[in-house]
């Protein structure tokens, strides 16, 4: 009897659902849901966060920011960061994002209270965040 090795790289292309742990390797595309309330990490394993929410530019399509957040318990007291998205890194098969940062780092940014987002078009904000986060304000 033959038996086939399966090739996950070549049957993702197909659009044929796949299981088992490599089924989504190489990782190319991921759900807004599948991504919100995933946990960020730095290399050190340190804890620093879950992915709140996405902050998406209606105009380029781009995803710009994953709101984090950080220091609640149970979901009560902590804070919202708005992150640049391309500081996250895919954790393969362990839905964690790697975020190359300290806790202080994090805890220094830009951030915001649950109940008082900042304005969608509030260049203020999120020029400061990009200028912490060393990126080129974007218009």
């Amino acid at each position: 009897m033959r038996t086939f090795e399966k090739s996950f790289e070549v049957d993702n292309k197909t659009g044929t659902n796949q299981e088992g742990p490599d089924a989504n390797r190489p990782l190319e595309r991921l759900t807004a849901t599948s991504i919100i309330g995933d946990k960020v990490e730095n290399p050190q394993g340190e804890d620093l966060g879950t992915i709140d929410n996405l902050m998406i530019n209606v105009h380029s399509g781009r995803i710009e920011y994953a709101v984090l957040e950080y220091g609640s318990f149970l979901g009560i007291g902590g804070k919202l960061f708005a992150i640049p998205f391309e500081e996250l890194r895919v954790a393969p098969g362990r839905h964690v994002f790697i975020l190359n940062r300290d806790k202080e780092y994090l805890r220094m940014s830009p951030g915001f209270d649950k109940n008082h987002w900042p304005d969608t078009n509030d260049h203020t904000y999120y020029g400061d965040v990009d200028s912490y986060w060393g990126y080129a304000a974007v218009p």
